[in-house]
């Protein structure tokens, strides 16, 4: 007999030896107590690592797929915490990129998914009948959940990728070409209508243009009243036409004032718009909104080449998905459509009241607060929509957001319409970060202003609008 032969267990040994030195993969099936233990074990190890209680005690293949994959899920999820932290920039082009969006939505869901299979296989392994009778059940019930708790991560965080893909689609799917900042701000006109039941012929209720300086994201909202009179246009179809400024026209059938929310009456209803703006439509817009915006500019004397158009009929559900807003209230305010018949007192129509203070108002008080007018004029509502305005830029927070994501997100592509190109939200996005961190500077065009409601010196208008945007470096004295 060889040393070799002598020396080399016989099989009943090297089962022991095996049981013994890897009872993970060659349990002792007859200890209850050893085969509960195991069972934990395993169902833990499939959920720090997954793919580890295969390595260990089952198939190896399948193991390495399932370890490779949370590797690779590691490394991807480090990487994107590193780049929202260290390169904003990156991250917010990669975040709104519609193929990497539905990309990282089809790993997600195939992560999801394997770890499922991991999970059932997992429990295989374990081998619940050779366990003891209260561990049988606590070991498939903390399987279950934390099979819960991962895969159902994974699964929301590919729903919240299919729903961005889908938001940006609908908001910015049809758009006009991207441009350049002018004189270093990109201007964006923000207009508020609402297109609810019984409104005929809607108009503009709100109109403003919002400044952003494209280095520092400093912002300045200018509020124009809907009923500015007489104003220049822009150089287009609409100063061809009226060269003097916009007027009027007088018609029993279909006719406008001098308004500046009297422009959509005129060109989408009582005139062919399309004749005038023959490129509108194809590039996300109306020959309304273009018109709107060739006032703004002629009145600002800035250019505006986008604009963001809110439905208020839905406004208050953006407010309610935020979790609402807060806003002081300078005086006690209305609620309702007016009165029935003139002369009717406020507390017979009023549905309601908006009392003064310190306010965390939903999303009707919120729009109630910006329509009131019939205990006040049309110059402090302007002020209540601009100190609206920026309790809502105060409230997109990256926690408010994450947190309510799908319902942001549902209400923002259900009441925005926009020509804002999808190529230029990465940037947007990283000026509004840093448009957080300053205060928002306003511009009213009002008698407060210093400006004549009937008459408006609009070349005053426009230095105004020049120096708040562009305000002179100040020079130090020498000394002496």
């Amino acid at each position: 007999m060889s040393v070799a032969s002598a020396v080399r267990p016989t099989p009943g040994v090297r089962a022991v030896q095996l049981v013994e030195e890897r009872p993970l993969r060659y349990p002792d099936t007859g200890s209850r107590a050893m085969m509960s233990r195991r069972g934990w074990w395993l169902v833990v190890l499939n959920f720090l690592l997954p793919g580890s209680a295969q390595a260990l005690a089952g198939n190896r293949r399948l193991g390495r797929l399932g370890l490779a994959a949370t590797l690779l899920m590691w490394v991807l999820l480090i990487l994107t915490v590193l780049c929202a932290l260290l390169w904003q920039s990156v991250f917010l082009t990669v975040a709104t990129n519609w193929f990497a969006l539905l990309l990282a939505q089809a790993v997600l869901i195939a992560y999801a998914l394997l770890w499922i299979i991991l999970t059932i296989d997992t429990l295989r392994l374990v081998r619940l009948v050779k366990t003891g009778g209260a561990a049988r059940f606590g070991i498939a019930a903390l399987a279950v959940g934390l099979l819960v708790v991962a895969s159902g991560t994974a699964a929301y965080a590919a729903s919240i990728a299919g729903t961005t893909r889908d938001t940006l689609g609908a908001i910015f799917g049809v758009s006009g070409p991207a441009v350049e900042p002018s004189d270093g701000y990109y201007n964006i006109l923000l207009l508020g209508a609402d297109s609810g039941a019984g409104r005929d012929s809607m108009r503009f209720d709100s109109i403003s243009v919002v400044s952003v300086n494209a280095e520092t994201g400093a912002t300045t909202i200018t509020g124009i009243p809907r009923d500015m009179p007489h104003f220049p246009f822009a150089e287009g179809p609409m100063q061809d036409r009226y060269p003097d400024g916009h007027e009027g026209f007088s018609d029993p059938t279909c006719g406008w004032g001098s308004g500046i929310n009297q422009l959509r009456t005129e060109v989408e209803v009582c005139q062919d718009g399309t004749a005038l703006y023959p490129d509108a439509v194809a590039n996300g817009s109306e020959p309304a909104i273009e018109a709107t915006k060739d006032a703004a500019e002629g009145i600002l004397g800035i250019e505006i080449p986008y604009y963001v158009f809110i439905d208020m009929h839905g406004f208050a559900s953006l407010i309610d998905a935020l979790g609402g807003v807060d806003v002081t209230v300078d005086e006690r305010l209305p609620k309702g459509g007016g009165p029935a018949y003139e002369g009717q007192p406020v507390d017979e129509w009023a549905t309601g009241w908006i009392e003064a203070g310190p306010q965390h108002m939903n999303g009707d008080t919120a729009q109630w607060y910006a329509r009131s007018r019939y205990t006040t004029d049309d110059f402090d509502r302007m002020q209540r929509q601009r100190i609206l305005q920026q309790a809502i830029l105060a409230q997109f927070t990256p926690q408010t957001v994450l947190t309510r994501f799908q319902d942001v997100a549902a209400a923002g592509a259900d009441i925005v319409k926009t020509d804002l190109p999808q190529s230029l939200i990465p940037f947007l996005a990283d000026l509004a970060l840093k448009a957080q961190e300053q205060p928002v500077q306003t511009i009213e065009l009002t008698p407060e202003g210093g400006i004549d409601e009937y008459a408006p010196d609009y070349a005053y208008i426009q230095e105004l609008v020049r120096s708040k945007l562009h305000p002179p470096t100040p020079t130090s004295t020498p000394e002496g």
